[in-house]
């Protein structure tokens, strides 16, 4: 493969980075304005809560890899997607309420989408296997948390459900696919739909974690 080869095939795989994280803003985003809205939250509010969900944990990896000032920060792209969702969420509540619980399926995909690419930037700044991994589970899983925070939930993640193990597998898969040759594309939808279809059927059949017992063995200490 040529110099000219390589930069294409380097061009291509940041088009496909940038596509897949900002779908994911919008899933996430959607998600965040449709639990915002459903908790009583004003128009504002419901905008704030989009925006950290859908920025929240970019803005995370992207700090702890030094890759400053956050993408979700500086370019105008992630403001405008979250604020697009938002108001999507606010002006079409039909459109919306007709999908099958909105904030499960587009937090289930946002979640697929930001573990991978969590992974990937990981991997493009020159980083190893397993903080690749482990940036991708933060990049998946911190605006959630944000979100429950603020509207005032325990966090999904401390709970039995079935969230964070599955950004986890999500971005191993990314990130050892990356190892073994596999072409991005590929190994990118792979790790997507590994990650979406495993928390989206651990909700629907009531799939969870084992619960941590206590001495009397029904949970309590």
């Amino acid at each position: 493969m040529n110099v000219h080869e390589l930069a294409l095939a380097g061009l291509n795989d940041h088009r496909l980075f940038t596509i897949l994280d900002l779908a994911g803003t919008f899933a996430f985003a959607i998600s965040g304005a449709v639990a915002a809205r459903d908790r009583g939250l004003d128009w504002f509010g419901v905008i704030v809560i989009a925006f950290a969900v859908a920025c929240g944990g970019g803005v995370l990896r992207d700090l702890c890899i030094g890759a400053v000032p956050p993408a979700g920060l500086t370019d105008w792209r992630y403001l405008a997607v979250a604020m697009a969702a938002a108001l999507m969420a606010m002006a079409a509540n039909s459109l919306v309420v007709r999908l099958a619980h909105p904030v499960i399926l587009f937090d289930s995909l946002g979640l697929g989408l930001f573990a991978v690419t969590g992974a990937q930037k990981a991997m493009i700044l020159g980083n190893n296997a397993e903080v690749a991994v482990l940036l991708g589970v933060v990049t998946a899983v911190g605006g959630g948390v944000i979100r429950d925070v603020l509207l005032n939930r325990v966090p999904v993640i401390l709970q039995r459900e079935i969230y964070a193990s599955a950004a986890l597998v999500g971005a191993i898969v990314e990130v050892a696919g990356e190892r073994l040759g596999w072409l991005s594309s590929g190994r990118t939808w792979v790790a997507l739909m590994a990650c979406f279809a495993l928390r989206y059927l651990s909700l629907r059949y009531k799939w969870n974690l084992p619960r941590s017992f206590g001495r009397d063995g029904n949970g309590a200490d």
